[in-house]
């Protein structure tokens, strides 16, 4: 790479002073929303899509259109993100997709006020708000860039842990504030987008008033925010490439349990709404207890052991899941699903988040230490961008396979056999450390350094 001049780039010897406490209650509050949101989704639409009168796979595979364009804007815009953040800074990136938040969560709510009469309206407006909130919701690269921004790379892994950290503490703690803010609001179908738009205004005034810059100005010439080259030149460099891989079919094969979640509850164990609300709330206190867990362990192992420890435990916790799943299906067809079952679901439900909980920021750190400390955003958008097309993929196919057969267990067929091919790749990812300072080559893509 060519070499920079005047200003040094961005180190851990100076971060602006609590920064990495307001990415995480800034990822925590934005979290909430989601969080609220997620696990009654699938419900509020399928009242709207029985009305326009889909067949089971139609209704399956709308859900999954409507899990699968949050996760589309994603993919276009994370990289996008991530460049804008290396020029202009993280500050101002974090505040637009905050805004965008609190426009297209409050957009939601308003959609799943029209009657079932007027069911294209309503499923019309959840879809712009999907879309609009995953353009908001590019920003956790950024986030991450922030992270990578104030820490040297030996604790860059106990760093990224917090962003996961913060995901479960949101997962927690947002299906429980739907649980109750819907009683609060009469069970009305506006308050779960009210609720996840007053929170991320929170969120937004927190970036707005407390949250310093990370980024140092003035250390990149301008470069293309739509490059397509720089995108190949990334996934070019072997061990970039392999992690972005390995992360993309993780994401791929969790994401079919997280969008199945909220429909095999109630169809495979009879759980009302309020019981979903906190059967995702569990999965939030075990996301966070992982990420805890995590970050002692990240001072004793290397990243490449902890991510194959993961990508183990998300293949027995997912198998797991399609085994209970069968159990219950073959018992309810005797008519009894005993306890014993159900109590089975939520151990190997566990087991498969604290597995994902692992590889998320095994592979974030090992990128991050890959990457330039100009290009952190960049190449952390990148891999947030091939998560966000495994989070397109994964609860499209998710959801269509939920519908296909009633016992419910081809979505985790498909992900054990998805990580079944990441098993494989893991050498190859892990084989040898990304050296610092190994990102993508310039040419093709724009001016850079």
């Amino acid at each position: 790479m060519a070499a920079h001049s005047g200003d040094s780039p961005t180190t851990a010897s100076d971060p602006p002073r609590g920064a990495l406490l307001v990415v995480f209650l800034t990822v925590f509050i934005d979290l909430l929303g989601f969080g609220i949101v997620l696990p009654v989704m699938p419900r509020q639409a399928e009242p709207y899509l029985q009305t326009l009168g889909l067949p089971p796979a139609g209704i399956g595979a709308m859900i999954g259109v409507l899990f699968s364009v949050f996760s589309l804007m994603q993919f276009v815009f994370s990289p996008i993100w991530g460049r804008l953040s290396d020029r202009i800074g993280r500050r101002p990136l974090l505040i637009l997709s905050l805004l965008g938040s609190v426009i297209f969560y409050a957009l939601y709510g308003y959609a799943v006020t029209f009657p079932e009469s007027q069911a294209t309206t309503a499923i019309t407006l959840m879809l712009l708000s999907r879309i609009g909130a995953g353009i908001a919701g590019a920003s956790v690269g950024t986030a991450a860039a922030v992270i990578a921004d104030c820490t040297p790379p030996e604790k860059r892994a106990r760093g990224m842990a917090l962003i996961g950290i913060a995901f479960g503490a949101g997962f927690t703690l947002g299906p429980l504030i739907a649980y109750f803010g819907l009683a609060l609001f009469r069970q009305q179908p506006w308050g779960v987008g009210a609720l996840a738009s007053l929170l991320s205004f929170v969120a937004l005034l927190i970036a707005v008033f407390v949250f310093r810059e990370t980024r140092r100005p003035g250390v990149r010439n301008a470069k293309e925010f739509v490059s397509f080259s720089r995108t190949a030149a990334v996934l070019g460099i072997p061990a970039i490439g392999a992690l972005v891989l390995t992360y993309f079919l993780s994401i791929f094969a969790f994401a079919n349990f997280e969008a199945t979640l909220a429909r095999l509850t109630k169809q495979s164990f009879g759980m009302s709404d309020d019981d979903n609300f906190l059967v995702f709330a569990f999965i939030g206190v075990v996301l966070m207890i992982a990420g805890g867990l995590y970050r002692p362990l990240a001072k004793r192992l290397p990243e490449g052991r902890l991510l194959a420890a993961g990508v183990a435990l998300m293949i027995l916790g997912l198998g797991g899941l399609g085994l209970v799943a069968l159990a219950v299906h073959r018992q309810a067809v005797a008519g009894n699903v005993p306890q014993l079952l159900e109590n089975l679901f939520f151990a190997v439900s566990a087991v498969s988040v604290v597995g994902f909980a692992f590889v998320n920021p095994s592979v974030s750190a090992l990128l991050s230490k890959g990457a330039d400390p100009d290009e952190q955003g960049e190449v952390l958008g990148v891999n947030q961008s091939f998560a966000s097309l495994g989070r397109i993929l994964g609860p499209f196919l998710g959801s269509l396979l939920f519908s296909l057969h009633d016992s419910r267990t081809l979505p985790f067929v498909a992900a054990v056999a998805v990580l079944c091919v990441v098993a494989a790749l893991l050498p190859r990812a892990t084989a040898s450390s990304v050296s610092p300072g190994h990102t993508a080559p310039t040419g093709g893509g724009g001016p850079s350094g």
